[in-house]
């Protein structure tokens, strides 16, 4: 049996694109800040967002513009818009040795 939050997670990576498409159109700033993380995993109603792909950036990328709260409060709005699900979002850290 799938448990309401690995539904909820599997529902959002289904259709992560109409999320950021919505996010894009209420709010560029933060579809910028935040177009490139991935959905790592949710708990409790709050879905982590992790950027793993952060070696493609050019130099360290400490990801702290990504973890501004109005960008994460803009992203759930964009989510409950498109999808109608209530989440909220947090970024993953990165070890400061990592960056």
């Amino acid at each position: 049996m799938v448990s309401d939050e690995a539904a909820t997670l599997a529902l959002l990576r289904a259709r992560w694109l109409e999320v950021l498409d919505e996010l894009e159109r209420a709010h560029r700033t933060a579809w910028l800040a935040l177009f490139d993380a991935r959905l790592a995993e949710i708990h409790a109603g709050t879905v982590v967002l992790d950027f793993a792909d952060r070696d493609k950036f050019a130099g360290a990328h400490t990801f702290d513009v990504s973890s501004r709260p109005d960008y994460l409060d803009a992203l759930a709005a964009a989510t409950s818009a498109s999808l109608g699900v209530q989440v909220t979002f947090t970024v993953k850290s990165v070890p400061r040795d990592q960056q």
